[in-house]
Parts: C-alpha cells; sequence; structure tokens
C-alpha cells in the first residue's frame, strides 16, 4: 500500500507525492530575478501572464465549466500540497477568497535567509489574472510579503483592474 497522494484533476499535474518540496521555492525566486534582471520588469510580468495563460489553461477550462467551485476546489488542492501553508479558502456563491496567513513560498525562502525579489508577491496577481481571464473571472491580491488576501470573482465591465500598490513589496 502506498503512501502517496491520489491524483486530483484540480491541479493541472499528477503527482504520487502528498506535498511538493519546498525548494522549489529558490528555483521560482531565482527565475525571477533572472528575468528581470536580464529583461525587466515587463518581461517578468509578461512570464507570468503566459505561465497562467499556457501551462494553467486546464485549470482556466475547468474554471470556466465549473465556476467558482471550481475555483475553490483547486485552491484547496493546490495549498495542501504545499508545504508549510497557512490558508484558509473561504467559499461563497458570489466569490471565493483565500486567506493566506502563512505564505510557504515567503516563509521558506526567509526561513533559509535568500533574498527575495522584491516584486514576488505579484505573481499571485499576474498568474491568477491570466488563469482566471479566459472563464470569465478576475483576481485581485490583497497584502503580501508572507500573508495576503486573494480574492475570485466575476469579471463585469465596471471591474477596476488591480492596484499594484495593493500588493507588498516582499523582504
Amino acid at each position: 500500500m502506498s503512501d502517496a497522494a491520489p491524483a486530483t484533476t484540480s491541479l493541472p499535474y499528477t503527482d504520487t507525492k502528498p506535498a511538493g518540496h519546498a525548494d522549489f521555492y529558490f528555483a521560482i525566486n531565482a527565475t525571477f530575478r533572472f528575468i528581470l534582471r536580464h529583461r525587466g520588469e515587463q518581461a517578468l510580468r509578461s512570464y507570468w501572464r503566459d505561465l497562467g495563460g499556457s501551462y494553467y489553461r486546464p485549470v482556466s477550462q475547468n474554471w470556466a465549466q465549473h465556476g467558482l467551485p471550481a475555483v475553490a476546489d483547486y485552491w484547496r488542492a493546490f495549498f495542501k500540497a504545499e508545504p508549510g501553508a497557512g490558508v484558509e479558502v473561504v467559499e461563497s456563491a458570489d466569490e471565493v477568497r483565500l486567506e493566506v496567513t502563512r505564505c510557504p513560498a515567503i516563509h521558506h525562502l526567509r526561513e533559509h535567509a535568500r533574498e527575495i525579489v522584491p516584486q514576488f508577491c505579484q505573481h499571485c496577481h499576474f498568474v491568477s489574472e491570466a488563469i482566471a481571464a479566459p472563464a470569465g473571472l478576475t483576481a485581485r491580491v490583497c497584502g503580501g510579503n508572507g500573508a495576503c488576501t486573494q480574492r475570485f470573482f466575476k469579471r463585469t465591465a465596471h471591474t477596476a483592474p488591480q492596484n499594484l500598490e495593493d500588493i507588498a513589496t516582499a523582504s
């Protein structure tokens, strides 16, 4: 009998581990730093949008087909596999809200005295927005640098854009 976690259709990949490995956070932080240094902030944002729009296309399609319950299912599965996460997924008829009390990435990077890319927390907005938009949804992030609130709800003609000043600089 294996202790491996069953594959879930809420995630865009199949993994047999019950949780990911936190050292992955080193790799994404280094990737963000490399793009930022060599290509600039707009290229980094483009990278995040491309990641959300291509790699996460199956997630977006699932959200488009099943709505906000699929958003909640995805984030519950996602954070269950993230080592050291402190996240509550709150689901209502109008939105899904993530109350992140312990960001596993920021925590791990700090714990290992890594210099965190200042824009690190913006990736949550740009990737999530790229996933949400084709599904008729939008994503908003408030806070960051270890704790934040992320909201997913239906996009309307009156939906204001994300104010990047609402996303904390990581350190």
